[in-house]
């Protein structure tokens, strides 16, 4: 096999110049249940920064690429002018558990309507030296804007609504239009991905290693995982990020989202491994994968290469996944809602500034719980620096403490989702 490297990735011989992919004019209604893997978007992105585009004609022709920019309106929030050598890129990422595609039909379940499990932002700063994933649960309550189909015709909007509504109503287009109004943030583009495409993934780089801390026996949804540190095959790792009822923990889906982030970043933490880079038969067998499952208004691969090569000089240390701040619901303990400090964060993302405490607990893709990672051992390991500011405090007796508590509450909040600590 040949590879070739392609300079310009927008260029291609007997590829037209630009937009490439299956282009549909607009976005097919289709019955599927959003759920993980906002890692695709992230991952695939540093992976294609390399510079060397494998397969070009093939990876693009896997893109199914659809335009929702006329379901938005011309009502969304204006970029914010921050400083830094480029613009902020924003990213919302929704899974797809699509059952009516070929391989997605994982437990018989058919006509459930469309749900959207998990949705991710990830945020890439100006100066290109950070990048965020930021969770919302599905089940959080929020004010849903109207939306508009791909027919253009209105779909009333609601108040009190579950998140995960919007995706059920209007998909893609209407969860975005939902964020925007509710965070005044601007999306740049969406990435909804499918458990097919996941489930390759994982089975394209031979297994992800996480560490379970006990058994898992979710029996009335077929998941029965081992516990110990291990790798985990595509069907396993789809079973191991869907699963909410775990022994010791509440059995919400913020347990599961933090098992999600610490799945993605040690998904990430392999992909830009040698492990993974110098094995062609792994690299192209996952871009494969990932450009299979991906529906996106991102035009080809040319593009997502670009906005990898930004992605790929962050570092692992300074990639890290938080959730919005919460707290269950007064009116229904089984919902939940935003905390006034939401508003902080979402502040924080629109002026691209650093986002101080907000970073307590996160998980990051050179620190995956339970696998040992410490700074300094060569991968990338601990937390990350949010600044000049944050790493510059003087050692000293109170210092210390508070990073032994901070460590603590880490502890504590890994193990009640499950996870090692």
């Amino acid at each position: 096999m040949t590879v070739s490297r392609i300079d310009n990735l927008d260029e291609v011989p007997g590829q037209p110049y630009g937009r490439g992919g299956k282009r549909k004019g607009n976005a097919r209604r289709r019955h599927t249940v959003a759920k993980v893997l906002g890692s695709t978007m992230l991952v695939l992105a540093m992976v294609t920064a390399l510079g060397v585009t494998f397969l070009y004609r093939h990876l693009n022709g896997n893109l199914n690429v659809v335009d929702v920019t006329s379901q938005l309106g011309d009502d969304r929030p204006e970029e914010v002018d921050v400083k830094g050598p480029t613009q902020p890129i924003n990213i919302l990422v929704m899974g797809s558990d699509a059952r009516d595609g070929a391989g997605n039909n994982i437990d018989g379940l058919t006509g459930d309507g469309q749900r959207s499990d998990t949705t991710i932002l990830f945020h890439l700063s100006a100066d290109r030296k950070s990048a965020y994933g930021v969770s919302i649960p599905r089940d959080s309550l929020v004010d849903r804007p109207e939306c508009f189909d791909d027919d253009m015709n209105s779909i009333p909007g609601g108040s009190g609504a579950m998140w995960n509504e919007a995706f059920s109503v209007g998909g893609a287009a209407c969860t975005i239009k939902q964020f925007e109004a509710l965070t005044d943030i601007r999306i740049n583009n969406y990435v909804v991905v499918d458990f097919r495409g996941f489930r390759d993934m994982v089975d394209a780089i031979d297994g992800v290693e996480v560490c379970i801390p006990q058994d898992i026996n979710d029996e009335a949804h077929g998941i029965v995982l081992k516990a110990g540190t291990r790798e985990l095959g595509g069907e396993e790792a789809l079973s191991y990020v869907r699963v909410r009822h775990v022994e010791g923990t509440d059995g919400s889906d913020l347990g599961r989202i933090q098992r999600q982030q610490a799945f993605i970043a040690a998904m990430a933490a392999k992909v830009i491994s040698g492990d993974t880079l110098a094995r062609v038969d792994r690299l192209i067998g996952f871009l494969n994968a990932a450009t299979k499952s991906l529906t996106t208004d991102i035009e080809n691969i040319g593009r997502m290469a670009r906005i990898g090569a930004d992605f790929n000089g962050v570092g692992l240390k300074r990639i890290q996944f938080i959730t919005v701040p919460w707290q269950y619901s007064p009116a229904d303990p089984n919902r939940v809602e935003w905390l006034p400090e939401a508003e902080q964060l979402w502040e924080k993302i629109r002026n691209d500034s650093p986002l101080g405490s907000f970073r307590k607990g996160a998980i990051t893709a050179g620190e995956v719980p339970g696998k040992g990672n410490r700074p300094g051992n060569g991968n990338g390991g601990g937390a990350a620096s949010d600044g000049p500011s944050a790493s510059a405090t003087a050692p000293g007796d109170q210092e210390t403490q508070s990073a032994a508590e901070e460590a603590e509450e880490r502890r504590e909040q890994r193990e009640a989702a499950g996870l090692c600590a």
